[in-house]
């Protein structure tokens, strides 16, 4: 696509991550290098600010979410759009439209499942059609368990001679903050699910992001409660992001064409520890993440949780993004036997230093895919980029992939 004006326009740089990813873009690539990039939104006072603030010396493009007609004009200019534009149930659809009439390739960091599903539905021919190639889910969801699923299925097969599976993804330890613009998707999911009974059922579906006529399969573990963990040996307590991350993974294993077998299994949830302290610890976070769920769903609390959350556009400091970190460990069986722990680590918080670092290499990543090999349609960051993100990740944006048992 060298004939459009630039090769990745960053949509919503006015945004938490999207400042984080501005200065992200400038340490890899520069400004009037050979990538040739700018950044878009709807105001531009703040977009200058942004610029200015970053060291993002590029074009700036004015462009509202809202707009139909300026969105297909952004998705014309460019190869590639990085959008944090969230949630994305209220303000991503045009763009997603306009991308796949376009052909124009795509990335984002929704986490959320429904409006992933909307999308697919309403565009997936048109995308085939035009060419382009559409990645949702390009941070810590669901990046880190979609490839680490793959390097995990890659690890067994060069080991055992056979694929998981099995796969439980655990996190073992995670350091960072919340911004508003996360809290705020997940407040959108409540109050969505509350006024659309079959949204509930298509989110409790574990295949609901798979290809029309492979959304369903044997049933799935769920980490719902405190359990004593099969997998680890320790206790285990609800995961916040595994809604969307075991969608996704699904998805993956669906595109490729079910390699793993039709009863593979996979889910994820939190290390709390071993016997009586890891009991405890498993309880109390279960009884948080529901505490905080009810109190988002019903009115006579839901005010008090608005009140509490941050807003749209906050987020932790710098400092606190630099201290943040998480490990992950996937533990793999396959049906003879064999065995194998992975790690997947992260250094910097995972839901912004680390998110915009992942979202910058998965843009960048676009250009060396071939399409002969990864046409048009709607992709998950395994199927579309698989070992080359890795290996971009672990070169540039501090994520470790290795086998540790």
């Amino acid at each position: 696509m060298s004939d459009r004006d630039y090769d990745l326009v960053v949509f919503g740089a006015t945004s938490f991550v999207g400042q984080i990813l501005c200065r992200r873009l400038v340490e890899r690539v520069g400004t009037g290098g050979d990538v040739r990039w700018a950044i878009a939104g709807r105001s531009r006072s703040k977009l200058e600010q942004v610029a200015a603030s970053t060291g993002a010396d590029v074009p700036v493009t004015v462009a509202d979410a809202a707009d139909a007609d300026a969105m297909r004009e952004l998705a014309r200019s460019t190869a590639v759009v990085a959008s944090t534009v969230g949630p994305y149930a209220k303000y991503g659809s045009p763009l997603v439209a306009a991308v796949a009439s376009a052909g124009t390739d795509y990335c984002d960091l929704t986490g959320e499942p429904q409006w992933m599903r909307a999308m697919i539905d309403a565009h997936q021919d048109e995308a085939e059609a035009s060419g382009a190639r559409i990645v949702h889910a390009c941070g810590f969801d669901s990046i880190p368990s979609d490839l680490g699923v793959w390097f995990t299925q890659r690890e067994a097969q060069a080991r055992f001679g056979e694929w998981c599976h099995r796969i439980g993804l655990r996190v073992k330890a995670a350091k960072g903050g919340a911004s508003g613009g996360t809290v705020a998707s997940m407040l959108n999911i409540v109050d969505e699910v509350k006024h659309d009974r079959e949204l509930r059922a298509l989110l409790g579906n574990p295949y609901a992001l798979a290809p029309d006529g492979m959304r369903s399969g044997p049933r799935q573990p769920n980490v719902t409660t405190p359990v004593r963990d099969e997998l680890s040996g320790g206790w285990v307590a609800p995961f916040v992001m595994a809604a969307t991350n075991t969608r996704v993974v699904q998805r993956t294993h669906a595109l490729l064409g079910r390699p793993w077998g039709d009863g593979f299994q996979y889910d994820e949830a939190m290390l709390t520890g071993a016997g009586i302290k890891g009991a405890v610890a498993s309880g109390a976070v279960t009884g948080a993440m529901g505490g905080f769920m009810l109190a988002a769903s019903v009115k006579p609390t839901r005010w008090l949780v608005d009140k509490l959350v941050p807003e749209p556009g906050e987020g932790p400091s710098p400092e606190a993004q630099e201290a943040g970190f998480y490990d992950l460990r996937l533990y793999g069986h396959t049906p003879g036997g064999g065995h194998l722990v992975t790690k997947v680590t992260g250094d910097q918080d995972p839901g912004y230093g680390s998110t915009a670092k992942m979202l910058a290499e998965a843009a960048l990543a676009f250009a060396d895919v071939d399409r002969t090999q990864v046409g048009g349609g709607f992709w998950t960051p395994a199927t579309m980029f698989g070992d080359l993100l890795i290996d971009r990740l672990v070169a540039n944006a501090g994520l470790t992939f290795d086998v540790v048992g």
